[in-house]
């Protein structure tokens, strides 16, 4: 029972620490950069994407309904319907014209918000991290130490290449872990549920991991920290999931997209990670136990790499180990 309390605990101070918007509108208003960023999202994402959608289903899609009937009653008013064929062809022409408004609107225009959006995401995170307010020197001296550490272990080719290996393995990892959010999702009955959690635990990673680069925080550390800290994270990535969870694909999409930036910027200005750096190993172990979410992700992941005979990522946990 006492491990069930701690777990609430750490989920609910997770979700928590998710909804304190307040420090994004602090954050904005030291970085007049951060709040352009953020506002182009907005305008993106808000204002053009999810505003082509309102526009296409509030005044398209009527307008093709009024000017192509879909019902007899509109065009006659005698009791049998001789104008069958003739709503026939208008309904085809109707899906057409919506079709065509998708091919050549919606669909590039998702595209390139994907492409935009992530490039404006990393903008968004470095602005934040800028702004942010000194941190405690304890943590200061701790993410020095780290740095050094990781400097020290890319300084030579050899090392570049360890860092190039690491990159690979974590594109790879949580592309794996996204597809296997994705096909568990069409799991009978329990499906959805287990969606949304392992998403919750996605968003939550891919929220943090912005902070974690600026601090060139290693690889192996963060799945550490993340996975025996599942409850926080579960709690945190909770509300980027309830936002985009019960809409459909696109309108989902659209408002991740407005979104995310400020959950990205919350993770950025959090202090839960400072025990990654501030208490021991045992200390930090002794909770709720490490819980292995990218098992699944991380064996074809290394059987990727060792299909592909890149060896890199071995190369770490071998320099590591010496």
């Amino acid at each position: 029972m006492s491990r069930t309390k701690e777990a609430s605990r750490l989920w609910f101070a997770g979700f928590a620490d998710a909804c304190c918007l307040h420090r994004v509108v602090a954050l904005c208003l030291r970085s007049k950069k951060l709040s352009i960023r953020t506002g182009q999202c907005f305008l993106l994402n808000g204002f053009i994407f999810l505003g082509s959608i309102v526009l296409l289903k509030s005044l398209v899609i009527p307008t093709l309904e009024w000017i192509l009937p879909e019902n007899c009653s509109q065009i006659t008013s005698q009791d049998s319907c001789p104008f069958s064929r003739v709503l026939r062809l208008y309904s085809f022409l109707r899906s057409a014209l919506v079709q065509l408004f998708y091919v050549f609107w919606f669909y590039p225009l998702y595209i390139f918000s994907i492409i935009l959006s992530t490039m404006w995401y990393n903008d968004i995170a470095k602005h934040g991290f800028a702004a942010m307010e000194e941190q405690p020197s304890n943590q200061n001296e701790a993410v020095a130490l780290e740095s050094t550490t990781e400097k020290e272990n890319l300084v030579d080719l050899g090392g570049v290449m360890i860092g190039i290996g690491e990159q690979v393995y974590s594109i790879l990892l949580l592309t794996f872990f996204f597809l296997e959010v994705y096909a568990l999702g069409f799991v009978p009955y329990i499906g959805k549920t287990l969606s949304f959690f392992l998403l919750s635990w996605l968003y939550a990673y891919y929220c943090f991991e912005y902070k974690w680069n600026f601090t060139e925080v290693s690889l192996d550390k963060r799945l550490d920290f993340f996975q025996s800290n599942w409850a926080f994270f579960a709690g945190f990535g909770n509300p980027c999931v309830l936002a985009s969870f019960f809409f459909s694909p696109l309108v989902g999409y659209g408002v991740m997209a407005i979104l995310f930036p400020l959950f990205v910027l919350t993770a950025t200005s959090s202090r839960a990670e400072q025990a990654i750096f501030s208490k021991g190993r045992k200390e930090k172990d002794a909770g709720l136990g490490r819980l292995p979410l990218f098992y699944a992700a991380d064996t074809f992941s290394m059987w990727v790499l060792r299909l592909l005979n890149l060896e890199s990522w071995e190369q770490v946990q071998e320099k590591k180990m010496h």
